[in-house]
């Protein structure tokens, strides 16, 4: 093949996949949109709800994009909630004492040593990947109630379940776009509540009106991540330890090492998770703040298919229902339309590969979605709490064949065995 009929290739590639985004994403609008419309529940595309989505999407990504980074070098790191844990202690305590700077470190910090523990396990001893995750989450969970109990009891509002809080807005301010406030013109248009061009308002306010600076640092890690693994020598050697470590191990890759750094990025990364939602929470530290995150983070990390824009996307749709539970009960069910407009969406795309069995129970699925608006049934919020695991679960039976993870993710590997 020709240098020129390759580049071709590669860009018609990359045309189509950006096609296939635009597609989704304009698709998503519309279904959102009109839901809101039919429905009468405007919070659907309301600032407030994306602002709130922001909020609870960054810790998922953080804790999706170190399951990326580990699951690529070949270790499956189920231990993200741990590490999640772990920063939200370092959070808080660092952050108590050196202010919102701190807390970011001290929680990447305190992660890394839970993704230290991981790869010890696993690189060194060999034991298994889920076991040696399933230990760090116990482990993680009484070692955050032991060191808030010996270093933040006694300490202002301090106890053994929470820090005593710091001040979240020094030395990290918050950014504003001139246009986007409570009173500016498109704020005017959201209140309209007109389909589509208000949706569309909403939508931009909540995404562009304010950013503070760490959800920056968070969202940044994304073209971090795909440029560490994409664009870089060490990236290269990753990926190969994670798909053919033998292979690397005979071009003098050091796999062992390789994978201690990604488990030790991975932990890093879900401990930045943890420390944002202490700054989230006005700086404090509280016990079973992470609320699983950490494990919609591994659900994101399958949903986006082990790359970074789609972990992006999965986390945004995990983010997005768990921000409607702080919205009017009507926006929650509106969620039954939106949901059925999906199903059907999904049913078509299994028609048209002809099977006929799945496009039948998906189906079936968005007829009694849409049932279950049209009966004005209100949406229970436990079940909107499972919804995105639902959905992960019809992605999943739709888009199986597509889904590729890294062929010696989880697989056992010492140095000279063959692969």
């Amino acid at each position: 093949m020709s240098t020129a009929t390759a580049t071709r290739s590669a860009s018609t590639f990359t045309s189509s996949r950006n096609g296939r985004l635009a597609l989704i994403v304009g698709g998503s609008f519309l279904v959102l949109s009109i839901s809101a419309a039919i429905s009468k529940q405007h919070d659907l595309t309301s600032a407030f709800t994306v602002v709130a989505a922001i909020g609870f999407l960054l810790p998922i990504l953080c804790a999706g994009l170190g399951g990326l980074v580990s699951e690529r070098a070949g270790i499956v790191n189920i231990g993200l909630e741990g590490m999640m844990i772990l920063g939200t202690w370092g959070g808080g305590f660092f952050g108590y004492h050196f202010g919102p700077w701190g807390a970011l470190i001290g929680g990447a910090a305190c992660g890394a040593l839970g993704g230290l523990l991981h790869a010890l396990a696993t690189v060194t001893f060999g034991v298994d990947h889920v076991i040696s995750g399933v230990a760090i989450n116990a482990l993680a969970f009484g070692w955050a109630r032991f060191l808030a109990a010996a270093l933040f009891k006694g300490r202002g509002a301090g106890s053994e379940t929470n820090s005593p809080g710091f001040d979240t807005a020094s030395a990290m301010p918050t950014l504003r776009m001139p246009g986007f406030s409570d009173t500016g013109p498109i704020a005017h248009l959201e209140a309209k509540h007109w389909p589509v061009l208000s949706d569309a308002a909403g939508i931009l306010r909540g995404l562009l009106g304010e950013w503070k600076l760490y959800y920056l640092i968070a969202l940044l890690l994304v073209p971090f991540t795909g440029w560490l693994l994409w664009r870089t020598k060490f990236g290269l050697r990753l990926r190969s330890s994670g798909e053919r470590p033998s292979a690397a191990d005979s071009l003098g890759v050091n796999v062992a090492r390789v994978r201690y750094l990604a488990v030790l990025l991975s932990g890093a990364m879900a401990g930045v998770g943890g420390a944002l939602m202490v700054l989230n929470n006005n700086g404090q530290y509280q016990e079973g703040q992470s609320t699983n995150r950490g494990f919609l983070g591994l659900a994101a990390l399958i949903f986006g298919n082990w790359r970074p824009t789609g972990v992006l996307g999965g986390a945004a749709l995990f983010g997005f229902f768990d921000s409607l539970q702080l919205t009017a009960a009507g926006a929650v069910r509106g969620l039954y339309l939106a949901a059925a407009a999906a199903a059907l969406f999904a049913a078509v795309l299994s028609w048209r590969k002809g099977k006929t069995r799945q496009t039948a129970w998906i189906g079936s699925l968005a007829a009694a979605l849409l049932l279950l608006f049209i009966s004005g049934a209100k949406m229970n919020e436990d079940l909107v709490k499972a919804l995105p695991y639902f959905g992960t679960l019809i992605v999943l039976t739709v888009f199986s064949r597509r889904l590729r993870p890294p062929a010696a993710a989880g697989q056992p590997w010492r140095k000279g065995q063959l692969t």
